[in-house]
């Protein structure tokens, strides 16, 4: 394996050349590097996919949980899910290097349909809702990396040096990555993304509406009608893929869609605030503090000052 892995790290150390994230000839394949650790937690909306640390090592945090992975691990996210995220192990000798694929439920469910059923995730999962056909589990996990998939991640890498058979091995070498999720202990958690009538892709849909509509007020009955559930289900069935109420969700989607607006467009804060939904800017100041730790003031006067704030790719 430790031959494997410094091949994919010298692999992506020429594909992520500098602190970022890199888009590569595969839309949903993207490089990632941090020459440092992070001071702070950056929020960002993590959408469905696979994330396979090289070297160095990050946490995440979601809701009021953490999480810590390196190379021996990969993370799985199988929803859009708002989450904060700090590189803890880097420096520029051995810079954290990670790639993330990003899921197509298509692709998943034609490989469902080859493979038969997953394994099924490990007993005693404290995420899932019980009682229920088809239970939900949190939407984000831990895997052990195994031989398989290292060997499957570095053939995928190698394409990037090779344009003339991108077009023909790429979706395959893409495809064999997802296979070996699906393979893995916590397949079957992945397997939800892509079943039509489970409870989960009942509570996609409600985030789909909320990410197209956060900005307006939230009505848990119509959000209820939007996934075909009854409203208590839908907060239990919510909580237990996101961590949080449908709420909290929204709030998340405002705040962090608020903050881009404060630095990467300048816009004044109280401006920002009600493009996102707040009609009250005290309301505002005061959520925003509460999740990034000081008033939007404060990015707005460093965005003014010419100082690096960083957000997330």
């Amino acid at each position: 394996m430790s031959d494997v892995l410094d091949r994919l790290i010298l692999s992506l150390d020429r594909h992520a050349p500098r602190d970022g994230v890199w888009s590569t000839a595969f839309p949903r394949l993207w490089t990632i590097r941090m020459g440092s650790p992070g001071v702070e937690l950056i929020h960002a909306m993590q959408p469905a996919a696979l994330c396979l640390v090289v070297q160095g090592a990050k946490e995440i945090q979601l809701g009021d949980e953490r999480l810590s992975y390196d190379a021996s691990q990969f993370m799985v996210f199988t929803t859009d899910l708002p989450v904060a995220g700090r590189v803890f192990q880097a420096s520029p000798e051995r810079p954290y290097l990670c790639l993330r694929l990003d899921f197509d439920p298509a692709e998943i469910a034609d490989l469902l349909v080859q493979l038969g059923p997953p394994r099924a995730a490990p007993s005693g999962n404290a995420h899932a809702v019980a009682g229920h056909a088809n239970e939900i589990s949190r939407g984000l996990f831990l895997s052990p990396v195994t031989d398989a998939m290292l060997d499957a991640t570095a053939r995928l890498l190698d394409l990037l040096d090779h344009p003339q058979d991108q077009a023909t091995l790429g979706p395959m070498a893409m495809r064999e990555l997802v296979y070996r999720v699906l393979r893995s202990e916590q397949g079957e958690r992945l397997a939800q993304v892509a079943r039509s009538d489970s409870q989960t892709q009942r509570i996609h849909r409600a985030i789909r509406w909320l990410k197209q509509h956060y900005a307006q007020p939230l009505r848990i009955e119509a959000l209820a009608r939007e996934a075909h559930m009854s409203t208590s289900s839908l907060h239990q069935h919510f909580r237990a893929l996101t961590a949080m109420s449908p709420l909290q969700y929204q709030k998340q989607l405002r705040l962090q869609e608020a903050r881009r607006l404060l630095i990467a467009e300048g816009l004044e804060v109280a401006r920002a605030g009600h493009a996102v939904g707040y009609e009250s800017p005290s309301q505002f100041s005061r959520e925003y503090s509460r999740l990034f730790g000081a008033p939007p003031s404060r990015d707005a006067i460093r965005r003014r000052d010419g100082e690096a704030v960083r957000l997330p790719a």
